[in-house]
Protein backbone atom coordinates (compact mmCIF):
# COMPACT_ATOMS: atom_id res chain seq x y z
CA UNK A 1 0.00 0.00 0.00
CA UNK A 2 1.52 3.34 -0.97
CA UNK A 3 1.85 6.25 1.45
CA UNK A 4 -0.99 8.17 -0.22
CA UNK A 5 -3.35 5.21 0.26
CA UNK A 6 -2.85 4.94 4.01
CA UNK A 7 -6.03 5.50 6.02
CA UNK A 8 -6.14 8.90 7.69
CA UNK A 9 -7.55 7.89 11.09
CA UNK A 10 -9.29 10.43 13.32
CA UNK A 11 -11.35 10.08 16.46
CA UNK A 12 -15.01 10.14 15.56
CA UNK A 13 -17.06 13.11 16.69
CA UNK A 14 -19.57 10.52 17.95
CA UNK A 15 -17.05 9.13 20.47
CA UNK A 16 -18.29 9.06 24.05
CA UNK A 17 -16.65 11.22 26.69
CA UNK A 18 -14.65 9.30 29.26
CA UNK A 19 -16.67 6.09 29.05
CA UNK A 20 -14.07 4.13 27.03
CA UNK A 21 -16.37 3.77 24.00
CA UNK A 22 -14.15 5.43 21.41
CA UNK A 23 -14.01 4.78 17.71
CA UNK A 24 -11.74 6.05 14.97
CA UNK A 25 -12.86 6.71 11.43
CA UNK A 26 -10.88 6.94 8.19
CA UNK A 27 -12.95 8.46 5.43
CA UNK A 28 -10.19 9.16 2.90
CA UNK A 29 -10.60 5.71 1.34
CA UNK A 30 -13.09 4.33 -1.21
CA UNK A 31 -14.94 2.96 1.85
CA UNK A 32 -15.34 4.50 5.31
CA UNK A 33 -13.28 2.47 7.81
CA UNK A 34 -14.16 2.25 11.51
CA UNK A 35 -12.17 0.71 14.36
CA UNK A 36 -12.15 0.58 18.16
CA UNK A 37 -9.43 2.73 19.72
CA UNK A 38 -8.91 0.30 22.63
CA UNK A 39 -6.85 -1.94 20.30
CA UNK A 40 -4.32 0.81 19.37
CA UNK A 41 -4.74 0.19 15.66
CA UNK A 42 -4.16 -3.56 15.92
CA UNK A 43 -7.75 -4.71 16.22
CA UNK A 44 -10.39 -5.42 13.63
CA UNK A 45 -12.03 -2.75 11.54
CA UNK A 46 -15.25 -2.64 9.58
CA UNK A 47 -15.99 -0.77 6.40
CA UNK A 48 -19.07 0.98 5.07
CA UNK A 49 -19.92 2.51 1.74
CA UNK A 50 -19.94 6.32 1.95
CA UNK A 51 -23.73 6.27 1.38
CA UNK A 52 -24.40 3.87 4.25
CA UNK A 53 -22.05 5.82 6.57
CA UNK A 54 -23.88 9.06 5.75
CA UNK A 55 -27.24 7.49 6.60
CA UNK A 56 -25.84 6.03 9.82
CA UNK A 57 -24.32 9.31 11.03
CA UNK A 58 -27.52 11.16 10.15
CA UNK A 59 -29.49 8.68 12.30
CA UNK A 60 -27.22 8.51 15.39
CA UNK A 61 -27.89 12.00 16.86
CA UNK A 62 -31.66 11.46 16.88
CA UNK A 63 -31.31 7.81 17.97
CA UNK A 64 -33.86 6.79 15.36
CA UNK A 65 -33.07 3.08 15.36
CA UNK A 66 -35.57 0.36 14.68
CA UNK A 67 -35.44 -2.80 16.77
Amino acid sequence: MSESCQPNWRTSSYTGSGDNSCVEVADNQPAVLVRDTKHAGAGPMISFSPEVWSRFTATVPGRRFHS
